[in-house]
């Protein structure tokens, strides 16, 4: 499974599908009550605002996540219509109704029997470009923060009986590992359906207690909470809160740009898994591989000896929301040294030093630490200025991982304005590859072209076995490769 930009998928034509959502029941007590209002996380409640303020600017900001996936033979079409109504029902936050009162973002939630599907039958698409161009306008269209439900859900149908099945989210309800959740789910509630069957699958755990429990433990927090240390030595070090991106892409400080949505293989399974061996042998994990190559990259490329990032983090770990859909992610700084001096066994020590220094504070909201910590830059519409950003998830980890090749499942990321450049790596069966998306200036484009081509050199250098033939047959620099 990779990311890649929308308008790159493979996609056949054929009559497209699309499944309205609406409430049952429009007056419900879950829906208007106000004693059944609760405050949404502070990922949800910074990403609303952010919506919001720039609605009445010449930019507004906008950004969806989109999954496409393949349903293998005849399409059993009330089965999949059963399955999408299973997924609603089987997640409150795509049942959640948004409100902005003074303070903070609250929500109440539609009860899953009260949840209806419509199909809308929206006509025969001749070719494939046809069929991306749609689904890119109807998903830019068609997903609003402000509005419910904030997810498209629909198919591409064909005479043959094979069926694409894509579904789009605004950030609000889902995050990147939650793609691989929603093809898993909807593709073991089609095939129960088909067989007549209810789906069985794991107990989901409710993204939106894990909202409740969030705020509980970090609305209070103060900016003197020693649950802060590690940011504040952050901080000093690093000047801010934000560490920026070392290369020139060529932007105006407070400008926003349209993006470039780039992906590119890297390295093929073989070359990734000689980089794996790598790294575990001396001793750290296949990302921390990959982050030292992203750092020693930028080095050559004219970045710093001392590599500084954002890193999202997954926080399904902390409770039974593996299988969930929602925003599972908290964003942390680490930083580890890239000096010439040091061979790559002492690089990698370095990022699991920072690694682990890092996950010390893995509870501790990024929101509440850029509003408590970096107030001046907390109401803006994006982030200061460009900030180095680097993504890692292996496919192969993911729920449902193992049908991946029956399934053909791709995920898609979209944004409407960038002032950076954000890079999300995916190692799957096919290797690894990276999705990039920058700034869509001259220099960024140069900048991006110089950097990836170093990078894709450090990882094949680094995937390659060194053989040793004898200590007295080499000299010293080569045994320290």
């Amino acid at each position: 499974m990779r990311q890649v930009p929308l308008e790159t998928a493979d996609i056949a034509p054929g009559r497209v599908v699309q499944w309205r959502i609406s409430p049952s029941d429009p007056a419900c007590a879950d829906q208007h009550g106000k004693r059944n209002r609760r405050s949404a996380s502070f990922n949800q409640d910074k990403h609303h605002s952010l919506i919001d303020e720039s609605r009445n600017t010449g930019e507004p900001l906008a950004s969806w996540l989109a999954v496409t996936f393949e349903i293998p033979g005849t399409l059993d079409r009330a089965a999949l219509e059963s399955a999408l109504l299973f997924l609603v029902r089987r997640h409150d936050v795509l049942r959640c109704e948004f409100q902005r009162v003074p303070g903070n973002l609250s929500y109440a939630v539609h009860r899953p029997d009260g949840i209806e599907l419509e199909a809308v039958d929206l006509g025969e698409f001749d070719t494939s470009r046809e069929i991306l161009a749609f689904l890119g306008d109807s998903f830019q269209k068609g997903i609003d923060t402000m509005a419910w439900p904030p997810y498209i859900m629909g198919a591409v149908l064909r005479d043959d009986g094979s069926t694409t099945v894509y579904l789009a989210f605004d950030h609000i309800v889902s995050d990147g590992m939650s793609m691989p959740n929603v093809v898993r789910d909807v593709h073991v509630a089609y095939a129960a359906h088909c067989r007549g069957e209810e789906p069985v699958l794991p107990p989901p755990g409710s993204y939106m207690e894990f909202a409740r429990e969030q705020r509980r433990s970090y609305a209070s927090i103060g900016v003197d909470d020693d649950r802060f240390a590690y940011w504040r030595a952050f901080i000093g070090r690093n000047g801010g809160v934000f560490p920026r991106f070392p290369l020139d892409l060529g932007g105006e400080p407070g400008r926003l740009y349209r993006p470039v949505n780039e992906t590119a293989t890297l390295l093929d399974d073989r070359q990734a898994e000689a980089l794996e061996s790598r790294c575990r042998a001396v001793g750290g994990k296949p990302f921390m591989g990959l982050l030292a190559a992203v750092a020693m990259a930028l080095r050559d490329e004219g970045g710093p000896d001392l590599y500084r990032a954002l890193m999202p983090l997954s926080e399904r770990g902390r409770g039974t929301w593996r299988d969930s859909l929602g925003w599972f992610v908290n964003t942390l700084p680490i930083e580890f040294s890239v000096a010439r001096d040091l061979d790559f066994a002492q690089v990698v020590t370095g990022v699991r030093d920072g690694f682990t220094a890092m996950m010390e504070s893995i509870d501790v909201p990024f929101i509440r630490a850029w509003e408590l910590l970096a107030p001046e830059h907390f109401t803006g519409r994006c982030w200061p200025f460009p900030v180095n950003f680097v993504s890692y998830i292996d496919m192969r980890k993911c729920p449902g991982a193992e049908h991946h090749p029956l399934w053909r499942p791709t995920a898609h990321v979209w944004a409407s304005r960038v002032n950076g450049s954000t890079s999300w790596f995916q190692r799957d069966t096919a290797g690894l590859h990276v999705n990039s998306i920058y700034i869509d200036t001259p220099q960024a484009h140069r900048t991006m072209d110089r950097f990836q081509r170093t990078l894709r050199e450090t990882l094949r250098v680094l995937a390659t076995p060194v053989v040793v033939a004898s200590p007295r047959a080499m000299p010293d620099i080569l045994l320290r490769a």
